[in-house]
């Protein structure tokens, strides 16, 4: 019987591993037959019963002592599954019914699938690229599951929100990949070690090639492992090329392994395209690493057989080195192993089960019907979460009283804080010198000395790698506070929180609980790294919750209701605000009407939307303004920037039929472009004038005290806009 699995051998012209796609005929292959009725085929049917083989998903070191012929079997059955599924998606692309593009895994299944088979898929965490669909399939679900994900149909796994190989399984520590690829590494970090505060012995396993090896990120990632010790098998995938660019020019040397040493873990080389080789090695390293609790760093030297992605047609290859890929595939090699062992007819056995299963596979998931757009919206935030059973008091003693304490709104969020670590068990807060020196501006004071280090942790200066080692965290069960220093460090972060925590609910279901402090805006001559104000940034992109809290009283209820949210939410924090006086800060059990507008003062002739420090240099501007003038203003602040409730403001709008919006960041592109927008959308009609919008100059912030001050609103410059727009 003919090797089903082996890819269609190119031609010695040089032309490189993906000239079957010009010179084969792929575009004479007409599509196949979808089964009769598909449209109506019950969406529930029944998925075709794999060979029994595959109900074995895990691998234990000892079968591989001798090695067991069993254990051979099923490490070759699965890997026959990957390479003939993957090379069956690339025909069905080629054919026009899977969209957008494939990457394949042919020539990775002999790292791919014994490491999926070894790993404890009860407890462990992983996370895929775009070349591990065999690890797909091991790891959890049917094949139909799988390829209703490169269908992109009705039961697609992502509700088909996702494209092909961009999935996994959350509910089972699967975390799904995202095309960043340096920025997975730290979120399996964040989960393996959230599994290890839960007591459970697992382990991690991240992948990225050689190009992603170049990354920022792989740095931070690794360091911030060996530091906190998190038991993780950092694993490169190493086929010589990053898309076209071959090794030589993306790094010096030839051992990407010898990194290792630099972040004092143990590096491993190995061939993968030794099959049993590769997994000895590999339940040796997991062994290791699950007992230590060290990270490890293994480069595994595999081959691309086909190119980065379905359209790359691999020009730029050498002569004669797609035949020596070819040469060294390691699935004709495995299985003629297996043939000098006297296994042919359970070889062919095996063959005659898959590859029909295959197909029958492939037929029921073409007759699923296709998405809807239904639900879409509402999936953008996980659901809302129930309220915590706080302890009523400031300090967590049910005997205290409630009586207001006078705090600045620093010590207000500190008793927040520590009120959440007190009550809250799988709380904990990260950040850059958070712990013993109490973090920039003193919020975290004492929380290191009462929490300790497990629960109060210094980060090093790695916000990105640190930011996913959080969305870890809070996909596994932790719900994570991180402390950036400044808002606008958090820039460094910008793909975690944006691409990632943002987007993860929406695609794959889950969701990421953590809150992102950060300390924003100016006044305090700290220029134009210290100082900026980045929620219209950052809000532009779907799927993140805001809070921008202006009394200490609504700072301790944010904390709160930022904590007990089931999305990434940014508390802004001005840092004028920090110490601007003391307020009385009590108990409130009311603490979640923080997520809507609360109207500051009363007034007739029009609408003030403010938020953050600019509340108060409003509410002093009105107030000027209603005794010199005698114009009085209905003044809100907003409080919650995302999600927007703006239904009070509409109603104070249909009163004055005025609008005035505040904002310390800047005009263009600022967020009061977004508050007018809407709010004039929707009650233009209601207007007797223009809305006037104040917000801060279009420049980077300056830094000398006076050119500062002609920056950024002030209440002299707030007075004479809004006069002079009073005519």
């Amino acid at each position: 019987m003919p090797f089903l699995g082996s890819p269609a051998r190119v031609s010695r012209s040089g032309a490189g591993c993906c000239a079957d796609q010009r010179s084969h005929g792929w575009d004479r292959l007409l599509p196949l037959p979808r089964p009769s009725g598909a449209i109506t085929v019950d969406p529930f049917m029944a998925f075709p019963k794999p060979p029994a083989i595959f109900s074995q998903r895990q691998l234990h070191a000892s079968e591989l002592a001798g090695p067991s012929h069993d254990a051979l079997l099923r490490i070759y059955a699965w890997m026959f599954l990957a390479r003939t599924a993957d090379n069956r998606i690339l025909d069905l692309f080629r054919q026009g019914l899977i969209k957008g593009t494939v990457t394949g895994g042919q020539g990775n299944e002999g790292l791919i699938v014994p490491v999926a088979l070894l790993a404890d898929k009860t407890n462990d965490v992983v996370c895929f690229t775009h070349r591990g669909f065999g690890g797909h399939l091991i790891w959890s679900d049917h094949l139909c599951d799988h390829l209703n994900q490169y269908f992109a149909n009705a039961h697609s796994p992502t509700k088909a929100r996702e494209g092909n190989i961009h999935h996994g399984d959350p509910k089972n520590r699967s975390l799904p990949m995202i095309s960043h690829l340096g920025q997975m590494l730290s979120t399996v970090v964040g989960s393996t070690d959230s599994q290890r505060r839960l007591g459970k012995s697992a382990v991690g396993f991240t992948f990225f090639g050689d190009g992603a090896s170049s990354t920022g990120d792989i740095h931070e990632s690794l360091n911030l492992a060996s530091l906190l010790s998190v038991p993780v098998l950092f694993i490169i995938e190493n086929n010589g090329y990053a898309y076209s660019t071959p090794a030589e020019e993306q790094f010096v040397g030839s051992d990407l392994v010898q990194r290792a040493a630099g972040y004092g873990i143990e590096g491993v080389v190995m061939d993968a395209t030794d099959v049993v080789g590769s997994a000895r090695t590999l339940a040796a390293a997991i062994d290791r690493v699950r007992a230590t609790s060290r990270p490890m760093l293994i480069e595994a030297k595999t081959l691309r057989l086909r190119g980065h992605a379905a359209y790359d047609t691999c020009d730029y290859l050498k002569p004669g080195e797609s035949e020596a890929f070819f040469a060294r595939d390691p699935l004709p090699r495995f299985r003629q192993k297996l043939l000098d062992l006297g296994l042919s007819s359970q070889i062919e056995k095996l063959e005659a089960e898959i590859a029909p299963f295959i197909e029958t596979c492939i037929q029921t998931s073409l007759g699923v019907g296709r998405p809807t757009p239904e639900g879409m919206e509402n999936d953008l935030f996980a659901p809302p979460a129930p309220q915590l059973p706080w302890v009523p008091s400031l300090d967590s003693q049910p005997t205290k009283t409630s009586a207001p304490e006078q705090l600045t709104m620093a010590q207000a969020l500190n008793r927040g804080l520590r009120k959440i670590l007190t009550e809250r068990p799988e709380s904990l807060i990260l950040g850059q010198d958070i712990a013993t020196y109490g973090g920039a501006f003193k919020v975290t004071e004492a929380l290191y000395k009462d929490f300790g280090r497990k629960r109060v942790m210094n980060t090093p200066l790695a916000e990105s790698a640190c930011t996913g080692y959080a969305i870890g965290l809070a996909l596994n069960g932790h719900r994570p506070i991180e402390e950036f220093q400044f808002a606008d460090f958090s820039t460094e972060a910008v793909t975690q929180i944006t691409q990632n925590a943002a987007t993860f609910h929406f695609r794959a279901g889950a969701a990421v609980p953590f809150v992102l402090r950060l300390p924003a805006g100016g006044g305090l001559t700290f220029g134009s790294f210290h100082s900026q104000e980045l929620e219209s940034a950052f809000l532009s992109f779907p799927g993140i919750k805001a809070l921008y809290p202006s009394t200490p009283q609504d700072a301790f209820n944010a904390i709160l209701a930022a904590y007990e949210d089931n999305n990434p939410v940014l508390l802004f924090e001005h840092k004028g605000l920090y110490r601007r006086g003391k307020h009385p800060v009590t108990w409130d059990p009311a603490y979640r009407e923080v997520w809507q507008p609360k109207r500051v003062a009363v007034g007739e002739f029009a609408t003030v939307v403010s938020y953050g420090e600019m509340v108060h240099l409003a509410e002093e501007a009105c107030s000027y303004l209603s005794s010199e003038y005698e114009r009085t203003f209905d003044l809100f602040d907003l409080r919650a920037l995302s999600p927007l409730n703006l239904d009070a403001i509409r109603a104070s709008l249909q009163r004055t039929h005025r609008l005035i919006v505040i904002h310390e960041g800047r005009r263009t592109h600022g967020f009061g472009a977004e508050l007018v927008s809407r709010l004039v959308e929707s009650d233009f009609y209601a207007l007797e004038a223009p809305p006037l919008r104040i917000g801060s100059l279009d420049l980077p912030v300056p830094f000398a005290p006076e050119l500062e001050l002609a920056f950024r609103p002030n209440r002299d410059r707030i007075i004479d806009l809004i006069a002079n727009w009073m005519g």
